[in-house]
């Protein structure tokens, strides 16, 4: 038994109190269903794979990220009769061979972050899908991979976006991403962010997270965009705006948040500043292009735990997590209450999912609306607080014209 990963699942389990919530009604259940799950697991995902384990589900979890299992938790979470195949590695054949053993139990249901689970299914694994009745996708890249597949003609299972909840990207996305990130940034050098320099790359609801947070902490905040909209947004926020190519070498710490490759080119990293500090709030680790800075370096060491300093042109670039997921592969990831919000969003997707999939199109669909308000409703009863109703008359004016 591990100890430390019971703690870890004990600990969220007293602040999770949606998922405690649906754990303890029954109205909610999903007896029957065998559910794959392919997410970062770590203590509050091990919560949810026991609270649909506990809404009657045979449970079978991996992970989504070579570097973001923890390995105490993983072991610990055999303990509550859910199957686990996942340990932290470097080694992504080893992540895909966990992949393939959650397949093999050929689930119901998938409960997937990133959608390698998924793809794998409708690529190598088509045998798979003929038992398969819907999947529940957490993230903004795994909605598009999965957007990309119905457009392309292989999508043969409805999916439900739950990426696409209000009540998951204005808060998980936002709230969330910008404290895990800014929280593993800090644990991981031990530098001050006040007064200096921040570049965040990306300003979708995580870059916006991640430039409040290091506002917050008294940086002085610069924003790469593609997007025009979102430029003029970070403008308006009061957040430098350029190009990366120019705010780049003014940078003490750049964090990526895009979703899309090769954010830093080669160019702009052979301009970046002496000791610059560089990590990935992104799914893949696609966005610092590791490959090319592994050749362009003369020299490579680990300085800290979780951080590597690489030397090119005479410069000290550090970067952490090797540049994957920085909030989980080098820390503990979203802050438990933001998770049990996504996570109830989940569970109750996962719910209608094994209710409806007999009437559903093979399609990606948007998060229910009525199953994002029955989770904000929920969270405001956790936390004892009431607001008011539109009266009949309110209603009645709003339908007039």
């Amino acid at each position: 038994m591990s100890k430390t990963g019971h703690q870890k699942i004990e600990w969220v389990s007293k602040h999770m109190k949606l998922l405690n919530l649906i754990q303890n009604s029954s109205e909610y259940n999903l007896k029957g269903f065998k559910i794959g799950m392919s997410i970062h697991l770590e203590a509050k995902t091990a919560y949810l794979a026991i609270t649909l384990k506990r809404l009657g589900a045979e449970v079978f979890v991996t992970g989504c990220n070579p570097l973001s299992t923890q390995d105490d938790v993983a072991q610990a979470l055999k303990d509550f009769g859910v199957t686990v195949h996942a340990k932290r590695t470097e080694s992504e054949e080893e992540y895909f061979s966990f992949l393939h053993r959650i397949l093999d139990y050929k689930p119901d249901l998938i409960l997937d972050d990133g959608a390698d689970l998924t793809v794998l299914a409708h690529t190598q694994r088509t045998e798979v899908l003929d038992n398969l009745k819907g999947v529940s996708e957490e993230t903004t890249t795994g909605v598009r991979r999965l957007k990309n597949l119905q457009e392309n003609g292989y999508l043969k299972i409805p999916v439900i976006a739950v990426n696409n909840a209000k009540m998951k990207f204005m808060f998980d996305n936002r709230y969330g991403t910008g404290q895990s990130t800014l929280d593993s940034i800090m644990r991981n050098t031990n530098l001050l962010i006040a007064g200096k320099n921040v570049l965040v790359a990306g300003y979708g609801w995580c870059g916006r997270g991640i430039a409040m947070r290091a506002h917050g902490l008294g940086a002085k905040v610069m924003v790469s965009e593609v997007d025009p909209i979102k430029a003029v947004e970070a403008l308006m926020d009061g957040f430098e705006v350029g190009k990366i190519e120019e705010l780049a070498p003014k940078a003490d710490f750049i964090v990526t948040a895009t979703g899309v490759k090769d954010v830093l080119t080669k160019d702009v990293i052979l301009n970046l500043k002496d000791g610059v500090v560089l990590a990935n709030a992104g799914h893949f680790n696609v966005e610092i292009p590791m490959e090319e800075i592994e050749k362009m370096a003369s020299e490579k060491y680990e300085i800290r735990q979780n951080v590597t300093c690489y030397r090119i042109n005479d410069k000290n670039i550090f970067i952490i997590g090797q540049g994957r997921l920085v909030n989980l592969a080098a820390a503990d990831g979203h802050p438990v209450e933001i998770m049990d919000i996504s996570f109830a969003l989940q569970t109750l997707s996962l719910i209608y999912l094994a209710s409806n999939y007999q009437k559903l199109d093979k399609i990606v669909y948007e998060y229910p609306e009525e199953l994002d308000k029955k989770v904000a409703q929920l969270r405001l009863k956790t936390l004892g607080i009431e607001i008011n109703e539109l009266t009949p008359d309110q209603e009645k004016y709003l339908r007039e014209f």
